[in-house]
């Protein structure tokens, strides 16, 4: 528009008016448009909601980023469509992934920037991480950071503790030890919890990989394969056969119900159909708003002939990684928005209402003790991750861990029905998974 043009057509007085007016309009800043970056995830219903309205006060909060959401079914459907996407425009800013044992393979991919060249790039406040630089989790052989560690959990006891007082025991908490747990089950099926004394969504964890860490010794050779060239093995010795046979005879005797690796047996937990569940940590809030379950948190059972005092689990779950090859606004747009999430307010929301680990020291300590009152030994559980761990707990390195994980998954279950020895299953799963990490 040519504004001595416009002004000459104008009558005369409103010459002075229609001057400023233009020039107002010349001088006027324009309006940027917000930034948008978009994650993927796969959370569950719950921790999924928790999210959505974290996402949604952001958005609210500023007007440079805009983030979208997109909600898949599984981890293994995020994966896959990302493999699809990866390279082309419709794919994420931001993708919850799961590193199977494997972090730096993942890093290693050409559509993955690791997160501390992000955050290099992009400083964040609020980066005192809470789990400890030595634990393995989300992170290099030289501890730096590959992931954003927003979905760290342990796998944990959840008890029922009505059904413990229906069943009259005392206290109304489950033992540590595997053997006085056994006797705790059968005192729960014969009073009141006959059809669901013990479930469990988390069988390769349960009994292999923690079984391990539990009782305070290696999963695999080669240090648990952390820093080693060659390839481990698996160690399971006679403590994994009698653990597995002990297993065997639980589900053959009725007080553990065979694995539900789906949903179904959290919800089973959830209804109060099942007295006792071994999960993941990140299903606790959802369990604290079921009004009508009174439940608390214990550490997995260990072996007092193993070990004198039971170990830590190794920390699992899942984080998100940063895309490569976003626009540098996007990448920008990306590591304010993880900082937000930092913030001490929302990073302490996210802890205390889905029971994945705190993501920062700050989260942990503006957790009031009000939170944990009934809620068992989850802040001791909790309050080790901050420390340094030992060589046997914090973590371990596979190659094809994946595929090692699922083949065991199958053969577990194949000797939970009966279908196989422990002492076969073992052998043969050990030998199976060396020819895994074979392959490329």
């Amino acid at each position: 528009m040519k504004i001595n043009r416009l002004i000459t057509r104008l009558p005369g007085r409103n010459l002075l008016a229609a001057a400023m007016a233009v020039a107002g309009m010349a001088a006027a800043p324009a309006v940027l448009a917000a930034t948008s970056i978009e994650v993927w995830h796969a959370l569950n219903s719950h921790n999924k909601d928790v999210f959505e309205d974290l996402v949604k006060q952001f958005n609210k909060d500023q007007k440079d980023v805009k983030v979208t959401l997109k909600s898949f079914d599984s981890l293994d459907a995020v994966e896959a469509e990302l493999v699809k996407e990866a390279k082309g425009k419709n794919a994420p800013n931001l993708v919850q992934l799961d590193d199977h044992r494997s972090p730096d393979g993942v890093a290693s991919r050409s559509y993955i920037t690791p997160m501390h060249v992000l955050l290099a790039k992009y400083p964040i406040k609020n980066q005192q991480w809470y789990l400890s630089r030595s634990n393995s989790f989300a992170r290099d052989e030289k501890g730096n950071l590959l992931a954003f560690p927003y979905m760290a959990d342990i796998p944990v006891m959840f008890y029922n503790t009505e059904a413990f007082k229906t069943a009259g025991l005392t206290p109304t908490t489950p033992e540590r030890s595997w053997e006085g747990l056994q006797g705790q089950l059968v005192t729960l099926a014969n009073n009141g919890s006959r059809h669901c004394p013990l479930v469990t969504d988390q069988v390769v964890s349960m009994n292999l990989e923690n079984l391990a860490a539990v009782n305070n010794q290696l999963y695999t050779s080669n240090n648990n394969g952390i820093g080693q060239k060659t390839n481990p093995a698996f160690l399971f010795d006679i403590t994994y056969v009698r653990h597995l046979s002990l297993m065997i005879s639980w589900v053959r005797s009725e007080i553990m119900v065979h694995p539900e690796l789906s949903v179904q047996a959290a919800q089973r937990f959830a209804d109060r159909e099942c007295a006792v569940l071994i999960s993941s940590s990140g299903n606790l809030g959802w369990f604290r708003k079921v009004k009508a379950l009174d439940f608390g948190v214990s550490g997995l059972p260990y072996y007092p002939q193993v070990t004198k005092s039971p170990g830590n689990p190794f920390v699992g779950g899942s984080a998100f990684w940063a895309v490569h090859g976003r626009a540098a606004e996007q990448d920008k747009a990306t590591a304010a928005f993880l900082g937000w999430l930092a913030e001490p307010k929302r990073a302490a929301q996210w802890y205390q209402e889905t029971g994945f680990l705190p993501l920062t020291k700050d989260a942990y300590n503006l957790t009031l003790d009000d939170y944990y009152k009934h809620l068992g030994q989850w802040q001791p559980l909790v309050a080790v991750y901050a420390k340094d761990p030992s060589a046997l707990n914090r973590g371990f390195r596979v190659r094809n861990y994946d595929k090692i994980k699922a083949m065991f998954n199958q053969r577990l279950n194949n000797a939970l029905k009966g279908q196989e020895p422990a002492t076969v299953m073992l052998k043969s799963a050990s030998t199976e998974a060396g020819k895994l990490m074979q392959q490329r």
